[in-house]
């Protein structure tokens, strides 16, 4: 007869480890290149790049549901610094690649770039500034207005002045600044699944060692991450009864990207539940909230267009459930000769901004004792009714969901859709024809029979007693 070989930590490590290798190393072709260096989609070299990212990226998500297996007890479990030192192994080769499954990068570089020439980056695309950088930049962002809040934008000037244009050492310091993003999420979660009377561990398993977070957050050196980091430290600032730092916390977290404003929310209810009365915890948040956003504004000089630009309009052709429902909408209209077709998505996207509140005001009259997952549930609540959606998004609710999930089942469920979403970028950022699905499907198919093969491989055949 035959027996498994039982899982390890060690063996987690090495097929993560190669699987982030392969996939750095196939990104050096298929990977979101810079302009100088990108080679179309159809050379040998593309090809085998993404087959080759395609293959890491399975043997990535192999690791981390092996990883997930010995926190349920398959195995010697590790524990919450164990966990860490896999995430900075897994994270090592991604440090040097290219940016990967987004070109979202370059346009925080160009922007940074702009606010560093004291150009208004809220009335002003990228191409504004021309040169090598706003060449970087996709096509179709090239014309439009940073998203972006100051914070972010003074994190981004700063890099411009200190990289002098030069792309390499812009790209890096993305990547410094992502990764110390992701090191806070990494610490604060273990502290918020203790206070939520969840499995520290698993919550670092599901929402740092997430294969999504080393993609989108350190492969593609996305500003999500150091909304989420500040977020995250903001609530366990609030926890230790220093609401008015984690009020602090929180706004600067939302003056990279809006979203992360519902956290607020969380700190007053975390403080009432604490004893606070209600009235003063409010104010409090509400005052440390105002005066953090004007003092980060003064200091960033990008001055108030941040607050028009949270209407920076969406690609036409994104995947939200909104703008999908306004696009087929818009087409049944243009078929019934109706002059309405135009607003059809705007429509939609106003629809989905109302049903959302509706949703999150719901979830907070039901998790009110729970704020940590209620905060979890309206981030992805905002993230699956907005005006667009991308697989990083999904982010903003998994992180703070993996540190306070009631139940395995909830963490399952979460787990099947960080799978789905792995798969659904190409490297390089951009859609994806017949061909490359072809080679992105063969390289996923080729890690699954080497894993199959390795697991063969390791049974180990019985046939008596041995010394």
């Amino acid at each position: 007869m035959s027996v498994n070989a039982p899982v390890d930590l060690r063996r987690c490590q090495i097929l993560g480890l190669v699987g982030t290798a392969f996939l750095a190393a196939g990104g050096e072709t298929a990977g979101a290149l810079p302009v100088r260096e990108l080679l179309t989609p159809a050379s040998p070299q593309a090809a085998l790049g993404l087959v080759g990212a395609y293959f890491g990226v399975v043997l990535l998500i192999a690791a981390w549901l092996l990883l997930g297996r010995l926190l349920r007890g398959c195995g010697e479990r590790p524990s919450t610094r164990e966990l860490m030192g896999v995430l900075v192994i897994w994270s090592i080769p991604l440090l040097l690649a290219p940016p990967l499954f987004s070109r979202d990068v370059y346009s925080y570089l160009a922007q940074g770039a702009m606010a560093d020439a004291h150009v208004d980056v809220y009335a002003h695309g990228p191409a504004l500034l021309g040169g090598p950088l706003a060449d970087e930049v996709a096509p179709m962002w090239r014309d439009t207005a940073a998203p972006y809040g100051p914070v972010f934008l003074g994190v981004a000037a700063a890099l411009a002045k200190a990289s002098r244009g030069e792309l390499p050492a812009g790209l890096l310091g993305m990547r410094l600044v992502a990764l110390l993003g992701v090191a806070l999420m990494a610490a604060a979660l273990p502290r918020l699944a203790r206070h939520s009377g969840a499995d520290p561990a698993a919550a670092l398993w599901l929402g740092a060692l997430n294969p999504l977070v080393l993609l989108h957050l350190v492969a593609g050196a996305h500003n999500d991450a150091v909304m989420l980091g500040l977020l995250g430290l903001g609530l366990v600032a609030a926890l230790g009864r220093w609401p008015v730092l984690g009020a602090v916390l929180v706004t600067l977290a939302a003056l990279v990207k809006a979203p992360a404003a519902l956290g607020l929310a969380a700190i007053v209810v975390l403080r009432v539940r604490a004893g606070d009365r209600p009235a003063k915890t409010t104010l409090t948040a509400a005052v440390s909230a105002t005066v953090t956003t004007v003092t980060a504004t003064a200091v960033t000089g990008t001055g108030y267009g941040w607050i028009g630009a949270l209407n920076t309009p969406v690609s036409s052709g994104n995947w939200a459930l909104t703008s999908l429902l306004g696009r087929a909408t818009a087409a049944l209209l243009e078929h019934l000769g109706s002059d309405l077709a135009p607003l059809a998505v705007p429509v939609w996207h106003a629809l989905g901004v109302v049903t959302a509140l509706a949703v999150i005001g719901h979830i907070w009259l039901r998790l009110r004792p729970r704020p940590v997952y209620a905060l979890g549930l309206s981030l992805a609540t905002v993230a699956a009714l907005g005006p667009a959606i991308r697989s990083w998004y999904a982010l903003w609710g998994l992180f703070l969901i993996a540190a306070a999930a009631p139940s395995a089942s909830v963490r399952h469920r979460v787990a099947a859709v960080t799978g789905v979403l792995a798969l659904a970028t190409l490297p390089s950022g951009g859609p994806a024809d017949a061909g490359q699905l072809v080679l992105a499907v063969s390289g996923g198919v080729l890690a699954l029979v080497v894993l199959v093969q390795a697991h063969q491989s390791a049974r180990i055949p019985v046939t008596g007693r041995t010394a």
